[in-house]
């Protein structure tokens, strides 16, 4: 078969990491780089032979898929141009700024029979690909994703930039709706939330707490999952598991103990994996990992925890000003 041909739009810090892995990845030929900054295209496609262009629609005849790594405010004009052109698409997170504009996405990639793939980067993580199949009906999950302060990612608060993130991984793993979100953030080097904490809760009665900043002094990324009988803690960052699990002896409360379950895993390269299955599901047109909707979800959810921050923050502030309001 012919490879893919690919072109990534958007080659800033992220976008120039989609055009290194494209470029080797088999399978795949790296058509162009694009960008608005010339000098910053014509960079990395001769770092990896191909074109530069400073306009997406300069490549529309050309390609086969794109990988969008433009800021988040341009994914929904540009991949709706894209998807309608008949061309399949890989937008990095979060999807879109709305809940319409990830709807009006959806809909044109399911009319034109396009493949739409959402970058949630950590479902390629190896750490998370080997406890599949482990994590069953959790009841209560904890997650800490902390990072020093970078400026790259500030055109957004700490949710969408980092939290949603988890957010999608705990939505990937509870099979149930969420029905209730308590929330509270903290701008501190900037206008927006940098540091914020999530309660959620599904039906079913499972509930996530989960704590992202981009301030912190060190970097932290864990996640950590409780269900009966056992408990699975997943480290983002030295790509770990680990897996403890009760087990009964004799069947009585008193012989039974907690044992580590070894957890096997491969190591990969978490980006390189997730362009990889953007392409395998451009050639055998099957539904991508992530896909438009999975990318609408954890959207949906990243609202409602920043709509619960503006509402924490408003009766903050009205208490403060002696004003007395519901709880």
């Amino acid at each position: 078969m012919n490879p893919v041909r690919i072109a990534v739009v958007g080659v800033g810090y992220l976008g120039a990491f989609h055009a290194e892995k494209a470029a080797r990845l088999p399978g795949a030929n790296l058509v162009a780089c694009v960008d608005a900054d010339e000098a910053r295209a014509r960079e990395i496609a001769d770092r990896y032979g191909c074109r530069a262009e400073t306009d997406y629609r300069a490549v529309i005849d050309d390609v086969d898929a794109v990988c969008l790594a433009v800021p988040t405010s341009m994914h929904h004009a540009i991949a709706k141009d894209l998807l309608a052109a008949g061309i399949d698409v890989l937008a990095e997170k979060p999807m879109a700024t709305c809940l319409e504009e990830c709807d009006e996405l959806v809909e044109i990639a399911d009319r034109e029979g396009r493949i739409l793939q959402v970058g949630h980067i950590e479902r390629f993580n190896p750490a998370v690909v080997a406890v599949e199949g482990r994590i069953e009906a959790p009841l209560f999950i904890e997650s800490h994703r902390m990072s020093p302060y970078r400026e790259r990612g500030t055109e957004v608060d700490v949710v969408l930039d980092l939290m949603i993130h988890d957010l999608d991984i705990i939505l990937h793993f509870v099979d149930a709706p969420v029905c209730g979100v308590e929330a509270v953030g903290v701008p501190v080097l900037t206008t927006s939330a940098d540091i914020a904490n999530a309660r959620l809760h599904f039906e079913g009665g499972c509930i996530a707490n989960v704590t992202a900043s981009r301030i912190s002094q060190e970097s932290i990324r864990k996640i950590r999952f409780f269900q009966r009988d056992a408990y699975i803690s997943i480290n983002y960052e030295v790509r770990g598991a680990i897996h403890l699990k009760r087990i009964s002896g004799a069947g009585t409360e008193e012989s039974m103990e907690i044992v580590a379950e070894g957890v096997s895993i491969e190591e990969t390269d978490a980006l390189e994996a997730e362009i990889a299955s953007f392409v395998a599901s451009v050639v055998t047109r099957s539904r991508p990992v992530v896909s438009g909707a999975d990318g609408r979800r954890a959207l949906a959810v990243a609202q409602d925890v920043k709509a619960a921050i503006e509402k924490h923050a408003e009766q903050f502030e009205a208490r403060g000003q002696g004003v007395t309001g519901g709880a």
